[in-house]
């Protein structure tokens, strides 16, 4: 994947994770909470992965 869908697919992943954690709390569901907060750190990491590709072009396109 290019930065560009790394980015944009982290931050689904991110805002589902927070909506599923925010799920789990109103039904008192634990598991669900958990996956919540795995799928937005999943998330989290997809658009970290972005930004570094865009880091890497940058440093490459200037070489």
């Amino acid at each position: 994947m290019g930065s560009t869908s790394d980015k944009i697919s982290g931050t689904a992943n991110e805002v589902a994770g927070k909506a599923r954690q925010g799920v789990g709390k109103a039904v008192d569901n634990k598991e669900m909470q958990v996956k919540g907060a795995v799928q937005e750190a999943k998330g989290k990491a997809e658009v970290a992965k972005g930004k570094a590709k865009d880091v890497v072009k940058n440093v490459v396109d200037g070489a």
